[in-house]
C-alpha cells in the first residue's frame, strides 16, 4: 500500500507541475520554438519576467523541461515527459 501512495503523490506532483494555463502555453511554446530562453518566453506570450522564470522553474522541476546553460542565458525545451503530456492534454480537447 505505501508503494501505491509513493507512486500516486509522485503522479500528482507532475500534474501540478503543468496544471497553469500560463504553463500550458509555455510549453506549447516550446513544441514550436525550441531552446527560447526565460527572456524570449516572456516577450512572446507578453508576461513578466518574474511570472516566465517562476513557471519555467516548476516546470523544470517536474521534469518537463529542460534547461540547458549557453553562456550568455539558459535555453529551454521540452522533455520527453513534457511531450507526452501535451500529446495528453491534446487528447481532453
Amino acid at each position: 500500500m505505501q508503494i501505491k501512495a509513493k507512486r500516486t503523490k509522485y503522479l500528482e506532483r507532475v500534474v501540478r507541475g503543468f496544471s497553469n494555463h500560463r504553463r500550458i502555453e509555455i510549453m506549447e511554446l516550446l513544441l514550436v520554438h525550441p531552446e527560447l530562453s526565460v527572456i524570449e518566453i516572456a516577450k512572446k506570450l507578453s508576461i513578466n519576467f518574474k511570472t516566465a522564470s517562476e513557471h519555467i522553474r516548476r516546470l523544470a522541476i517536474t521534469g518537463l523541461v529542460l534547461k540547458r546553460d549557453d553562456f550568455h542565458s539558459v535555453r529551454h525545451k521540452l522533455t520527453d515527459r513534457g511531450l507526452l503530456v501535451l500529446k495528453f492534454l491534446r487528447t481532453l480537447e
